[in-house]
């Protein structure tokens, strides 16, 4: 019986041991930073304050809790942690005039295509041009059979020349009182009739020569020698190249601010860059994109600019008071409208503000006084009435 007693107490005081040397310890609690999740095992146990606590401060086996220590300020650190103004950062910036343009993106369209075409009937003998040779108005471009035209043109000349003779004899006759003088107009009409034949004949010898109304360059369809060609038939196109016209579409919101005569600069894919002014302005929208259809007209002497390239246009349509800001400086009010906060008197204003075009150099925008100072940094801190200390951009 002793030895049982005897072993079970020795276990008791092991285990209390063990416990008391547990309790001054601490309990670590990871995941909340360095010395924040720390608290003494006893305080776990039994909370804040228990007898126990006291029990092992008197022991001498965990310290004291400590108080802890509260930063004192002085009052004059005190008054000015109080009313110390928020530290920001201006630099001046004055408006500029700035260029208001309107951008387009289309292609080139030769200001003319024309159809050379036969005013008689025939067949072609002859063709003078070939596919993509530059063309004056007025050279000859097919030549069709002659056929039984020239002689026509002989017979006409010869009734001609007998119409003038039969007048000359019925001129003398009547001066001489052998002839009556009321037969005359039967000569002179006769003359007239041959003078015309002969007109005739003469105009369908010239329609054989199919000549170019216009300058270009020769196109497709382009006749071959021996085809067969009626009047109204097509012997040859002709593409006018210059002047080029660039063809665009403007939107609704900007049409209106458009007008004949301005200026534009064109430039293609190709690399090709002239200046230009806008021929016409479509009154009528297409009713599928709500856009009116602009043309401007560019010269193109050398005919390096080709039909139908894809090109952008910039036209002028006047200028405008704008601001060059840096990007950082755009901030956005508490209503989500983009402006600048800038410092008048020391006391911070909200300007809002439209873009009007983005360029490496910066945003130019409107909206702004002529000068003004904005905020460049802290504009993020402070708010519209707030009462600033203002340094500049420009100083150490």
């Amino acid at each position: 019986m002793w030895r049982f007693l005897r072993s079970y107490g020795l276990a008791l005081l092991i285990v209390a041991g063990i416990a008391a040397w547990m309790l001054t310890g601490t309990l670590i609690q990871g995941g909340r930073g360095p010395g924040e999740g720390e608290r003494p095992m006893v305080d776990v146990v039994e909370g804040e304050g228990g007898p126990l606590r006291g029990l092992l401060e008197a022991l001498g086996l965990i310290a004291p809790e400590e108080e802890p220590e509260v930063a004192a300020l002085t009052l004059a650190e005190e008054a000015e942690e109080q009313h110390a103004l928020p530290l920001v950062r201006v630099a001046a910036f004055s408006a500029e005039d700035l260029p208001e343009i309107v951008q387009l993106r289309g292609r080139t369209q030769a200001n003319a295509s024309v159809a050379v075409r036969a005013e008689t009937n025939g067949t072609v003998r002859e063709v003078h041009v070939t596919k993509g040779q530059r063309v004056a108005e007025g050279d000859l471009i097919c030549t069709l059979d002659q056929g039984t035209r020239l002689a026509r043109l002989s017979t006409a000349q010869a009734q001609l020349a007998q119409a003038q003779a039969d007048l000359e004899s019925n001129v003398a006759l009547r001066d001489r009182g052998i002839a009556p003088a009321n037969t005359a107009r039967q000569f002179e009409v006769a003359l007239l009739a041959a003078q015309a034949g002969l007109d005739d004949a003469q105009a369908e010898l010239d329609r054989t020569e199919i000549r170019a109304q216009t300058a270009g360059i020769v196109q497709d369809p382009l006749a071959t020698v021996g085809a067969s060609l009626s009047a109204g038939g097509e012997c040859a196109t002709i593409v006018q190249l210059d002047p080029m016209i660039f063809i665009a579409e403007v939107p609704e919101a900007r049409v209106g601010s458009m007008e004949v005569g301005e200026q534009a600069m064109v430039t293609t894919v190709t690399g090709q860059q002239v200046v230009g002014a806008v021929r016409f302005i479509a009154s009528v929208a297409n009713p599928a994109s709500r856009t009116f259809t602009v043309e401007i007209e560019v010269p193109n002497p050398t005919g390096i600019i080709r039909d139908g390239v894809t090109a952008e246009a910039i036209v002028q349509v006047g200028t405008l008071r704008a601001h060059l800001l840096p990007q950082s400086v755009l901030t956005l009010d508490t209503d989500g409208t983009i402006g600048v906060r800038a410092v008048q008197d020391e006391t911070v204003a909200f300007y809002p503000v439209q873009i009007a075009r983005d360029t490496r150099d910066g945003i130019w925008v409107t909206g702004l006084p002529d000068e003004i100072d904005i905020i460049t940094v802290g504009q993020e801190y402070v708010q519209a009435g707030q009462t600033v200390a203002v340094g500049r951009a420009d100083e150490a």
